[in-house]
């Protein structure tokens, strides 16, 4: 998913948060009160687990934390663990070993959920959720009870999912296109719930926009920008008579293999709306002057995302603050004439 200036920690608080009461019970100790903190030279120590690290979105997410907590004075760890979930697990024990007092995670797999809350719940660590739902108790989020989530710093999937679908209708009004003759590929990780929300809303919201409900073909991937092209390749192949193509997907990754995908096939970009979510794939190629089928994507600001979770987390150690069940960063659709003013970096 995932796009970048960090905000002031009150115009974070006053302007991000969805304060919501946290679970109680439901969720365990490990998102409940932790025990009274014993600090390293003065420091709250804090450790965040990212998955995809290399990324732009996530490389973004890390710096927001690092200079959130440079201004708080926390001890943070950054920890790439790629998508690798056993990974995810081994440092979540080793953070636990150093002592840490608080887990920020953003897991390469939801399956993780309770082996993490269980071991933070054990050990009386903070846990709090980066982007991606985990559930304390079941692997699967999206069927978990909603007390059993752990509280969750990142963005509304269905919010994003809806500016999606509605932008790419917007486009499909402008286009001309034929019903008929245009198809809608739909490109995500289908076992990440957040993905799936996503998509659903951009579904829901481009028929409610565009009065149209043009064939949809949904294509599982890996969330990586090669493995969505060789799936949509694989697809164009058994659709020759298909003149049109609108692209939408979990991610910027997603839609830019898509894009990449029908360029290659000899598309051309007045044939093709991508719509992209994250922005730092799309503003690449809004850099040059050649025309793309990438028209715009959701900017997803990471920095903001990072700061916030370290906020969070230093909020409820420090001060005792409840965590809240999910706190949003805000989003803004860009194109190619508005994304540098909009703050887009493009690396």
């Amino acid at each position: 998913m995932h796009a970048h200036p960090v905000r002031p920690a009150a115009t974070l608080g006053a302007c991000l948060i969805l304060g919501l009461a946290f679970c109680s019970a439901g969720c365990g100790p490990a998102t409940a009160d932790p025990e009274p903190i014993t600090t390293v030279g003065g420091k709250v120590s804090l450790t965040y687990l990212q998955k995809q690290g290399d990324q732009e979105y996530f490389r973004e997410e890390a710096a927001g934390a690092r200079a959130r907590a440079t201004q708080l004075g926390v001890d943070l760890q950054v920890v790439d663990v790629g998508s690798d979930a056993s990974r995810a697990v081994a440092e979540v024990r080793a953070a636990i070993g150093r002592k840490t007092n608080g887990l920020i995670v953003a897991a390469p797999d939801p399956a993780v959920g309770p082996q993490v809350a269980e071991l933070a719940r054990s050990a009386k660590v903070a846990l709090l959720a980066s982007d991606d739902e985990l559930c304390t108790t079941d692997p699967v989020p999206s069927t978990c009870d909603k007390d059993q989530l752990v509280a969750r710093i990142g963005f509304s999937g269905t919010r994003m999912g809806a500016e999606v679908g509605k932008r790419a209708a917007q486009e499909f009004a402008k286009s001309g296109w034929a019903q008929s003759d245009t198809r809608i590929v739909s490109a995500w990780k289908q076992d990440v719930t957040v993905c799936q929300d996503r998509v659903n809303a951009a579904e829901d919201a481009f028929i409610a926009t565009a009065g149209a409900s043009i064939e949809k073909i949904a294509v599982p991937t890996d969330n990586t920008a090669l493995g969505a092209q060789s799936r949509v390749a694989a697809i164009l192949a058994t659709h020759p008579r298909i003149r049109h193509w609108i692209v939408w997907g979990c991610n910027d990754e997603n839609v830019q293999g898509g894009v990449t995908a029908l360029e290659n096939a000899g598309f051309k970009a007045e044939d093709v709306i991508g719509v992209g979510l994250g922005a730092y794939l799309a503003c690449k190629d809004w850099n040059g002057t050649k025309p793309s089928g990438m028209k715009a994507a959701l900017f997803i600001n990471g920095k903001d995302v990072g700061a916030l979770a370290v906020q969070t987390m230093y909020d409820k150690l420090k001060n005792g603050k409840d965590f809240p069940k999910e706190a949003f960063a805000k989003t803004t659709m860009v194109d190619a004439t508005t994304w540098k003013s909009a703050g887009v970096s493009c690396s």
